[in-house]
């Protein structure tokens, strides 16, 4: 069996190229499959190696079933979602002679609306970083390109100098599936930027080959998305804001606000990397009430 998780893990990453995050996550619920595998004695040989032909529907909804209390919807739903992709890939093989998922379906999953801040709240948030020193001078830079772009954490802790282009106003983002794809990005945010690499260069006061990080921690290393986190909650707090979102609500504030404005959704899914357009419709959800509005302001008999 961990043979052929290696297997599929090689896989993932040529085949289906994966994120790191994504690949990671999905290993590990293989594993964790694998282990309760163990518990029960679905092995063949006395070096525990598994049968999978044993592996049936009723030792899936066991499995499930021990999940179901342990974990949360959003959670089981992945692991099935990791052990569907798997088998897929046995039977694509020929490991295995017929898929014991296939007529498992996931948990129906609540669809709680994105947190987001208001546009007073954002302007506050950015207004507070005032670039005193080196660190704030770049958790400026990281709000203002959150701000700007919408982008994800992972694509703003991957860019790199030569992904920014100042004359045309526009970044490089490698997205999901190393998909790129081109974000306009505003002028304070290129300031911002513009201030982060003056105090890098005076900073750092060496020249820098090859890849060239925009955003660095205190080491000089390419900073990580745990610490963007500790980055937005820090001056969140600082700055008395309730509402409580991380980095992924700073995506979720750019796309709010800018169907407020009346954006067109399809624009908003090309600027956020949404492979499908019914991804980006959430935030129609969160813009009720300006809907309900432009219905009773442009409805003959509303």
């Amino acid at each position: 069996m961990q043979d052929l998780i290696e297997q599929y893990s090689l896989y993932l990453r040529t085949e289906r190229n994966l994120s790191p995050h994504t690949l990671r996550n999905y290993l590990s619920d293989l594993r964790q499959f694998h282990q309760f595998l163990l518990r029960e004695g679905i092995c063949e040989d006395k070096k525990r190696n598994i049968a999978l032909e044993a592996i049936d529907h009723h030792v899936i909804r066991k499995y499930l079933g021990a999940l179901a209390k342990a974990c949360s919807k959003s959670s089981v739903g992945r692991k099935l979602a990791a052990l569907k992709s798997f088998f897929r890939y046995l039977l694509k093989e020929q490991r295995i002679a017929r898929d014991p998922l296939s007529f498992f379906s996931g948990p129906k999953q609540g669809k709680p609306l994105p947190a987001f801040l208001s546009v007073d709240e954002i302007f506050h948030l950015l207004g507070s970083v005032k670039g005193m020193n080196s660190s704030e001078v770049r958790d400026r830079a990281v709000l203002e390109v959150f701000y700007s772009t919408g982008i994800r954490v992972s694509e703003l802790v991957g860019l790199n100098w030569n992904d920014i282009d100042f004359e045309l106003g526009i970044i490089r983002v490698v997205g999901k599936g190393s998909k790129e794809r081109i974000v306009p990005i505003g002028e304070i945010a290129l300031k911002a930027l513009r201030d982060c690499n003056a105090e890098q260069e005076r900073k750092l006061k060496r020249s820098i080959k090859g890849e060239r990080p925009v955003f660095l921690n205190r080491r000089g290393s390419r900073i990580t998305t745990r610490s963007i986190a500790r980055i937005v909650e820090k001056h969140l707090k600082a700055t008395g804001i309730l509402t409580r979102v991380g980095p992924h609500g700073l995506r979720h504030t750019f796309a709010t606000h800018l169907l407020n404005s009346g954006a067109d959704l399809r624009v908003i899914q090309e600027l956020l990397g949404h492979a499908s357009l019914s991804t980006t419709q959430r935030y129609t959800h969160v813009n009720l009430d300006q809907l309900t509005a432009v219905y009773d302001r442009a409805h003959p008999r509303a």
